[in-house]
């Protein structure tokens, strides 16, 4: 069993047939949304599958000219365990919104306090600021995705007792096989992030972190069973 867990089959050129071959298979595939207007159109193909979800997402480089879309959110919350791509971006393409970034991620996490999701973050040049505010609103049960952040803020997060979901991109850049280094194996998550990532293949992921897929269930579980405890 292949745990991926963000990719945006929305965003596939076949969303359908790709979904259909991951059911058949027993891949488990949680789908990121962009904007929560895309998982109101997704939600309904995907609700009675058995392996897949979908995430409800707020993208932060769609913070800004989509602010209505917050009413969706909200209105979707409880649709899904799942929430996600939600975080930060500091890039140079996305810092010149970063006041709406912020003023958006605060507005999630204010939703999310003492919720039972299951959260996958996007953290680009803003990983610090992120962590800042995962712990001023008490979030948890969050994965990292395809973090490339600092070395040094890794034990940080891990003590938080935050996850990492790694991609094959990752075990291919030097950076990213520092960060996959210092990552303990049992906070170890597996992802594809396509379409948009070119290096896709979670085999390669699994082969490089030495790794079993019984592992990563294993982690993946843990992480089910935090937001069922949680519930009781």
């Amino acid at each position: 069993m292949i745990i991926d867990t963000h990719c945006h089959f929305d965003m596939m050129d076949t969303p359908e047939q790709y979904i259909a071959n991951k059911e058949t298979t027993g891949d488990i595939v949680i789908g990121m949304t962009n904007l929560p207007s895309h998982f109101s159109m997704g939600y309904p193909q995907i609700k009675n599958l058995k392996h897949i979800r979908l995430a409800l997402g707020f993208h932060p480089l769609m913070a800004k000219g989509n602010e209505k879309e917050m009413n969706l959110f909200c209105q979707y919350i409880d649709y899904t365990s799942y929430i996600g791509e939600i975080g930060l971006d500091f890039s140079t393409i996305g810092y010149k919104t970063k006041m709406e970034q912020i003023n958006l991620i605060r507005s999630i996490f204010s939703i999310l306090r003492g919720k039972d999701k299951i959260i996958s973050v996007h953290s680009r040049r803003a990983d610090k600021e992120l962590l800042d505010l995962l712990e001023e609103f008490d979030i948890k049960n969050v994965i990292f995705h395809w973090y490339s952040g600092p070395i040094i803020l890794i034990s940080k997060i891990i003590d938080k007792g935050y996850y990492f979901s790694i991609n094959e991109a990752m075990t291919i850049s030097e950076h990213g096989k520092k960060i996959i280094a210092t990552i303990p194996t049992d906070k170890i998550l597996t992802e594809s992030d396509a379409p948009y990532n070119k290096h896709t293949s979670i085999h390669e992921v699994l082969s490089y972190t030495r790794l079993s897929e019984k592992d990563i269930k294993t982690n993946f579980f843990r992480l089910i069973e935090n937001i069922k405890n949680e519930k009781r």
